[in-house]
């Protein structure tokens, strides 16, 4: 397994444990680009929507773990300004689920936010 979301070899075309290259259409729920030890779920550069949608990236992101065997749930925060506060909670769950949560490219508020609430000790903190 690598440390890198961009480490990792390509996954064949049609392989069928594999959803890179797909997204969900359902609006609101998480971008899923690629599946398997190592999990990248973003949010196609744009903000996190508001507390309605946790229910739905928490069904998302542990169907994918209990389907894929995801060891490392890699986010894309690029583009995400602000992050609810029950997705940090939600990500924080999934940190007890998975050996490790990276966060790539959060914003500096994201940072800060993570920072005073010391969960950039809990996570692996990434730049692209």
């Amino acid at each position: 397994m690598s440390d890198s979301i961009h480490d990792d070899p390509a996954t064949p075309p049609g392989a069928s444990d594999s959803t890179v290259g797909k997204a969900f259409l359902d609006p609101g729920v998480l971008q899923v680009y690629q599946t398997g030890e190592l999990t990248v779920v973003g949010f196609a550069g744009k903000d996190v929507p508001d507390e309605v949608c946790i229910a739905g990236y928490r069904d998302q992101m542990n169907k994918l773990i209990a389907e894929h065997g995801t060891k490392v749930m890699a986010v894309d925060l690029n583009g995400v300004r602000l992050v609810p506060s029950g997705m940090l909670g939600l990500l924080t769950s999934m940190r007890k689920k998975v050996d490790r949560v990276e966060l790539y490219n959060p914003s500096e508020d994201v940072r800060e936010v993570l920072r005073l609430t010391n969960l950039d000790r809990l996570f692996e903190i990434r730049y692209l």
